[in-house]
């Protein structure tokens, strides 16, 4: 009892001092909350300054991408009238219209230097057909028609449909794309359909050969459907091929089956040996050791016989 009491005592007598302790600590406790205020309004600050700053970045960043954007177009519309400025007005009108229309992954200056690789062999009169091989939606082949002669044949392959699966010769590159065509998620020029998802591609390019002005029975173009290895089978010279078969095993065969026709001054354009490593790998072996060939670059690689 008296320990409970001396205790008692002992709070009672120690609490006023307590008590002017935390009386001592309430101003301290103030200045300090004010200071943590000020702080924290300076911070606040800090943000809406800084936000700002983001703003106005921002708003720059879109002034100078909407400049970008409009000297993309004078450079491309200044390509496009440099590339075609000595064709044929009728070949330019073709190409305007199959790009307009979505019908070739090619861009003007591909198209015109194109169109300028056929003019080139009609007016050297190189012997032979003209060949494409790997057509998708058939504006480059169109193109081809349009600036080859009446008499010149042109014949274009292509399976028409799905295109066929890499092999292993192939690098990621080319399966990594496959994978994105297959699984449904590839898309044409211009967010369009994927040519290989339409129903009846080969429909689609006859009648795009007569919308433009050049029936395939009237123009001597001959259509043909099927697999490469199926399908090239030459016994006559050839003057230009435009090729565009995506993968090595169909790039390998295009060069087997065409190279050894090809007519002295006949000229190779490979679409995709700068795209896709299993056509630059099928190139870079067929012609290792083959002297007599040329290598130029017009956007595109031609490989001429010389």
């Amino acid at each position: 009892m008296l320990m409970g009491a001396a205790d008692q005592v002992r709070r009672i007598v120690t609490a006023p001092s307590r008590l002017l302790a935390l009386r001592r600590e309430v101003p301290v406790l103030r200045r300090d909350l004010a200071a943590e205020r000020e702080r924290s309004e300076d911070l606040r600050r800090r943000v809406r300054a800084a936000r700002a700053r983001i703003e106005q970045k921002d708003a720059t960043i879109a002034t100078q991408k909407l400049e970008i954007a409009r000297l993309r177009a004078r450079v491309h519309e200044a390509e496009a009238t440099a590339a075609t400025d000595t064709l044929p007005d009728e070949v330019v009108g073709r190409i305007t219209a199959v790009t307009q229309e979505h019908l070739s992954y090619l861009k003007v200056p591909q198209l015109a230097a194109l169109a300028r690789a056929a003019l080139d062999a009609e007016a050297q009169e190189v012997p032979g057909l003209f060949i494409e091989a790997g057509t998708a939606r058939g504006g480059s082949a169109i193109v081809l028609a349009a600036a080859k002669s009446p008499e010149r044949r042109l014949k274009v392959y292509d399976v028409f449909g799905m295109i066929p699966p890499p092999s292993d010769a192939d690098g990621e590159d080319v399966h990594r794309r496959y994978e994105k065509i297959t699984a449904g998620d590839a898309r044409g020029v211009g967010g369009e359909t994927y040519y290989g998802y339409r129903d009846d591609l080969y429909g689609e390019v006859t009648e795009s050969f007569a919308r433009h002005g050049l029936p395939v029975d009237a123009s001597n173009v001959d259509l043909v459907q099927g697999y490469f290895e199926d399908t090239i089978h030459l016994d006559e010279p050839v003057a230009l091929a435009h090729l565009d078969g995506d993968w090595y095993e169909s790039t390998r065969t295009c060069l087997e089956r065409i190279v050894p026709h090809l007519a002295v001054g006949g000229r190779l354009v490979v679409d995709d040996y700068f795209a896709w490593s299993g056509c630059r790998t099928a190139v870079d072996e067929y012609f290792a050791d083959r002297p007599g060939f040329r290598r130029e670059l017009h956007g595109r690689l031609h490989i001429v016989r010389t």
